[in-house]
């Protein structure tokens, strides 16, 4: 990874291991998603901790509802405090620490134990998306602004790559379990383990080769209170207004990312209710949508730099829209395999170019803030996707075609609200409230 290329990448004083180390945290993370959220522990919750109850599904959407709203309300207060005591690496290290500690604890999760696993599954996301909006703000101080987008590609890519580690380390322990005959009460909670494992490991290089380069604009280094976080929310959203631009990509984002929440989320469903594939084909569809995420993420970010942000997103936007037709009209396997490679390609490049136009965007005094607010943008569209495809599919008797084809209309209105932003506008007002700001502040 490091080379000429990435030097001429980033900015005076950043060396090349700092930025493997901060896309070491994406490559850490990124098990958690798709092992819990999405390939194993979902099932697990679902079939043997609920029992299969007719409430099991509302009760895993209604814990990881309840996350992001948490995260939604926290996260602005949490990185306006982080900015203001350059707290970044403070910040990150406590929700680490949660995160994998909740994780190891849902393998204390068995038959009926909603006890712990509840509480677990809710803490360690929040603790998840506090780290993901965390080392996403670190980001502009890494790479120099005409190429956000091709650093941003490189930790997303190398994201996927730690997703897949950590679900063919649990696929070989499941495949291995299995074949001796043991049920999922001896193996699933092992690969809790080896989740937790992997995040705290790899997790490790940012914590020791990151430097911490925001410089404190207040004293004390107590954590806000409910109080003050709820004001500081109120206090960011109207602030955004000066921001006429940002503002109008956290709508945007609201839109488009609650399309991907479904696809992340609910693939799977899909994949098993209406392509009735067996559960070695929707491990190995993982996979595939995996491989084509990093290479969407690693060459799109390069892409990104040369035309620029909007046209790049724009561009992903136009591929979900294609890919959600192809899994509408597809009656074969075929046809679906060619949905979910699409669906992977845009899948990278698209997450990576919101966070590249949010770093682009931000005041840098302000960056742990600014990207709270695109966390609380993010975490609301995690709510609003899958919920409305699962009120779709319940108004429509379980048409889950329906489901995934009005998931295509948040791709449709987030491209829309695309086209009004201005990126060289945007950025200059994000330069011009630097210049304003007081010196020594």
């Amino acid at each position: 990874m490091p080379g000429p290329s990435m030097r001429g990448a980033l900015n005076p004083g950043v060396r090349p291991r700092e930025v493997f180390a901060w896309a070491l945290y994406d490559f850490a993370n990124s098990g958690y998603t798709t092992v819990v959220l999405t390939a194993v522990f979902n099932a697990y919750f679902v079939g043997v901790v609920a029992g299969n109850a007719s409430w099991a599904t509302l009760a895993w959407t209604a814990a990881l509802s309840l996350s992001y709203l948490i995260v939604m309300l926290a996260m602005p207060g949490l990185g306006a405090w982080a900015d203001a005591r350059a707290a970044k690496k403070r910040l990150l290290a406590a929700s680490t620490v949660g995160c994998v500690a909740a994780t190891a604890a849902l393998a204390l999760a068995g038959p009926g134990g909603l006890w712990i696993a509840v509480p677990a599954i809710i803490v360690s996301n929040v603790c998840f998306s506090i780290g993901e909006s965390v080392i996403a703000a670190f980001l502009p101080e890494l790479a120099r602004p005409q190429y956000l987008g091709r650093v941003s590609g490189w930790g997303w890519s190398f994201g996927y790559v730690g997703g897949m580690l950590t679900l063919g380390l649990s696929l070989a322990l499941v495949i291995g379990a299995q074949a001796a005959g043991r049920p999922a009460t001896e193996f699933v909670p092992w690969t809790m383990l080896v989740t937790a494992g992997v995040f705290a490991v790899a997790a490790m290089p940012v914590f020791l080769f990151l430097r911490e380069r925001a410089r404190p604009a207040a004293l004390g280094g107590g954590a806000p209170d409910f109080g003050a976080v709820m004001r500081q929310l109120a206090a960011s959203w109207r602030d955004s207004r000066a921001f006429p631009d940002f503002r109008l990509l956290l709508i945007c984002g609201v839109f488009y990312q609650a399309g991907i929440a479904v696809v992340i989320t609910l693939a799977a469903v899909y994949a098993d209710q209406v392509m009735k594939f067996s559960q070695t084909q929707i491990m190995t569809l993982v996979f595939l949508v995996n491989i084509a995420a990093a290479a969407g993420a690693f060459t799109f970010g390069f892409v990104e730099d040369r035309i620029g942000h909007r046209r790049a997103l724009a561009a992903t936007l136009m591929g979900w829209i294609v890919m959600v037709l192809i899994a509408f009209f597809a009656r074969s396997p075929a046809g679906f395999w060619v949905a979910a490679a699409i669906a992977g390609l845009c899948m990278g490049s698209s997450q990576s170019a919101g966070r590249a136009m949010t770093g682009a965007l931000a005041p840098v005094s302000r960056l742990a803030e600014f990207f709270a607010l695109w966390t609380f943008a993010t975490r609301l569209a995690s709510i609003i996707g899958p919920l409305t495809y699962g009120l779709v599919t319940w108004a429509t008797a379980g048409n889950h075609r329906l489901g995934i084809l009005s998931t295509g209309v948040f791709f449709v209105i987030g491209l829309a609200i695309l086209r009004r932003v201005d990126m060289a506008r945007g950025v200059a007002r994000g330069q011009a409230a630097e210049a304003l700001r007081p010196s020594g502040s």
